[in-house]
């Protein structure tokens, strides 16, 4: 016989209105036995649950609570604003509204009922677990399983706990480790406790109901300028991942929009919320509030040196994977101020490495997303921030501005899911953890690459930039990118939804929408109406072009290879050639994801055999090059390689300038760089304005300090630092003379 028809039965019942006290009075009478009695009840008060641990017949504890489901949501699945603003929980109504709900619709009041649980079960748990009281404990689990039976009332997109710093404080491993942290730190217990604990409370989402309705809402309103665009082609796989593993979203960053792009995209497609680790600078009222109760995991962006707040952040971790929670944040850490990926950031992917190893789960999948968008208003602020100017903080008014400016269309965000990675696998690949993380970061980076979408946005900004300040029609627009077009469907590269970009009306509307932007400007009092980058709008379209520049970047080595064939004769062509296009890569190390070595030199054949399927016969032959170089539809180098070559021989040049027996400043080093580069500008030294960029400064000095260039008194400096100077002025010449041959090209084809 089943036990849990033996044990006395003991119900489990919260503090209640009147109403619902009396509805239960009635659900109870209809359990009633065979004597005709209602079956027992324990309110989950202090007393009562003192007296309930001391009993020896060992009853079976089942929680109940009385449900008041919402009313149905309207078609497109959004609640009225009013009732999304109520500070009422949509399950639990005041006195007045269960009145009402009781006389108009009372189908929408129903009594829950929890999983039910012996009492000695829960002792045992409670001794696996460590710490705590067992009335504490059962108030707790109680609770918990009310929770859970409730989201079967609203689905898979509520995963919420409001015990979240009890459960982890009252495990064993968590007194262990504060233990253990006094030990090593020489902190006293009590100390280490109060710390960690606080550090819990600022960070753990405490999630309600309220607020991810509330949140929701303000989301769709902040984002109202754009078309959700998702590409759901791996989302069934994700799906099915989810029922074993957690899975943790790790997308591109670009906007302060992009978690309210991000999680509609993953609720439409039957994924439950993420828990959004996210910094706190954007912890302010009333974001940070609904935010944190909304599942937003406010992390401090500086750490270093804080043992107990990490150890705290790691404990949280864990306690969210072996709970399957899903996590998201940004690998690269802030928001792209170029418009490509940036580097990755190891801290929480580290946190998470050893959060899972401690967790004993099986494995948890990685999720790399591409996220990207026609239009952005705070691209311009970004550029500024590049030319120099302090970053806006984050405030009310901010936030104001920033929602106002929301009301203006600026066309689709595109989200895109990549190929989801084991963390289990790829941290198994190497001994070292802190190596395997870092390998895993980059895997992340590469496969976000791969399904970042190449729009019409991002072509038009490559017309536009590489020619000078040269005004253009939308034919010759049209006849720059019909080529490149082509090559892109040889390629088979990724587009964004269903877009036609042989169609010329594409075209025709990102023009139309980078105009209404201000990025370009119009003059129609000619012949013809011609289209010209609007004043200081040169960043703000290497943006939207560097959307897709890491598609092109191999094609524009492949052509700095054929350039070199003709200016420098190779001897021994194969080598000369790629040692060349090693250079090239070691010098762009940090500005794109290359490949390994071996797929690299896959990837260079496979662009050469593109232009020329005989290219490893003829490089040898000078004139051959020459004539390959001339007769391209396409010249992709100046347009892709230029602005970073030019930027990064600002560095050089201001490092030339630069005593190498002091104290490096870099911060007066940098303010040097961007007096140097518009001075080259002016004197038109440097093509273009996209190449005065603080972002772009501060990756060619990493590069020049991975070379030894930055630190005083290294051996030989002042020679090396006059060799990478020579070897960006060689680099850039070349490029030079293929953007001659592009331009000749273009005047001779009336736009191409």
């Amino acid at each position: 016989m089943d036990e849990h028809t033996t044990r006395p039965r003991v119900y489990l019942i919260e503090t209640m209105s009147d109403m619902e006290d009396d509805v239960l009075r009635t659900w109870l009478e209809r359990q009633a036995n065979d004597s005709g009695q209602p079956p027992p009840t324990v309110r989950v008060t202090d007393q009562a649950l003192a007296d309930l641990v001391r009993r020896k017949d060992d009853p079976l504890l089942t929680p109940l609570r009385v449900v008041w489901l919402p009313k149905e949501t309207h078609p497109d699945g959004a609640q009225r604003f009013r009732e999304t603003l109520s500070l009422r929980d949509p399950l639990h109504p005041g006195q007045n509204m269960q009145r009402r709900v009781m006389r108009d619709d009372p189908a929408r009041c129903q009594v829950l009922e929890g999983d039910p649980a012996p009492l000695s079960d829960l002792e045992r748990r409670l001794a696996e677990n460590g710490g705590g009281s067992l009335p504490d404990f059962i108030r707790r689990q109680a609770a918990l399983t009310l929770e859970r039976a409730e989201r079967t009332l609203l689905g898979t997109q509520y995963k919420v706990s409001r015990f979240v710093v009890d459960e982890i404080t009252d495990a064993s491993r968590y007194h262990d480790g504060t233990r253990e942290l006094s030990a090593k730190l020489n902190v006293p217990v009590a100390e280490v406790d109060r710390r960690a604990r606080g550090a819990l409370d600022e960070m753990v989402a405490a999630q309600s109901r309220r607020a991810i309705a509330l949140w929701d809402q303000l989301g769709r309103y902040f984002s109202r300028a754009y078309r959700l665009d998702v590409d759901t082609t791996r989302l069934d796989e994700l799906r099915e991942l989810n029922k074993e593993h957690s899975l943790v979203f790790l997308p591109s960053h670009r906007s302060y929009l992009d978690p309210l792009v991000l999680r509609p995209a993953l609720l439409a497609n039957d994924l439950p919320l993420n828990h959004v680790m996210g910094g706190l600078n954007i912890n302010f009222w009333p974001i940070g509030p609904i935010g944190k109760r909304s599942g937003t995991v406010f992390i401090r962006r500086k750490i270093e040196g804080d043992e107990i707040y990490k150890w705290t952040l790691r404990e949280y971790m864990r306690y969210l994977l072996t709970k399957r929670f899903n996590l998201e944040w940004y690998i690269e850490g802030g928001r792209s101020r170029t418009g490509k990926l940036r580097p990755p950031r190891f801290g929480l992917l580290n946190y998470l490495a050893k959060a899972f190893q401690d967790s004993g789960m099986s494995d948890v999948y990685l999720v790399p997303v591409s996220l990207t968008y026609d239009q952005l208003y705070e691209v311009g602020a970004m550029a500024a921030e590049a030319h120099g100017q302090a970053k806006s903080k984050e405030s009310l008014r901010w936030l104001f501005g920033y929602v106002r400016a929301q009301g203006q269309r600026h066309g689709v965000a595109h989200v895109n899911v990549g190929r989801p990675m084991s963390l289990a696998d790829y941290l198994g690949q190497e001994d070292d953890l802190r190596l395997a993380v870092q390998k895993t970061a980059f895997e992340v980076c590469h496969r976000i690459n791969e399904v970042t979408p190449v729009t019409a946005s991002s072509l038009v900004m490559l017309a536009f930039l590489g020619i000078e300040d040269r005004a253009l029609t939308v034919a010759e627009v049209g006849a720059i990118l019909g080529p490149l077009v082509d090559y892109i469907t040889a390629r088979a590269l990724p587009t964004a939804g269903d877009v036609d970009l042989t169609d010329p009306q594409v075209i025709r509307k990102a023009v139309r929408t980078h105009l209404d932007s201000g990025v370009l400007r119009s003059f129609d009092q000619g012949s013809e109406r011609v289209f010209y980058l609007g004043r200081d709008q040169h960043l703000v379209a290497a943006f939207y072009r560097n959307n897709t520049i890491h598609f092109l970047v191999m094609r524009a080595i492949a052509e700095m290879v054929l350039r070199a064939a003709v200016d420098q004769k190779f001897t021994d062509p194969l080598n000369d050639g790629w040692d060349l296009a090693l250079r090239i890569r070691d010098l762009l190390k940090f500005e794109f994801f290359f490949s390994e070595k071996d797929s690299f030199r896959k990837e260079l054949r496979a662009e050469l055999d593109l232009i020329d399927p005989a290219w490893e016969s003829n490089l040898g032959d000078s004139q051959h090059a020459a004539n390959l170089l001339s007769g391209m539809r396409i010249h992709l180098a100046h347009r892709v390689l230029q602005p970073f070559l030019e930027a990064y021989a600002v560095v050089a040049g201001q490092l030339l300038r630069t005593p190498v027996d002091r104290k490096f400043d870099e911060k007066a080093f940098m303010t040097s760089c961007l007096a140097l580069a518009e001075q080259r500008r002016l004197r038109q030294q440097i093509g273009s304005s996209e190449s005065i960029s603080a972002e772009l400064f501060t990756t060619a000095l990493k590069l020049a300090r991975n070379r030894g260039l930055v630190e005083p008194n290294a051996e030989n400096m002042a020679a090396r630092r006059v060799e990478f100077d020579a070897e960006l002025q060689t680099l850039i010449d070349q490029v030079l003379r293929i953007r001659a041959i592009a331009h000749e090209n273009l005047g001779q084809m009336g736009g191409r």
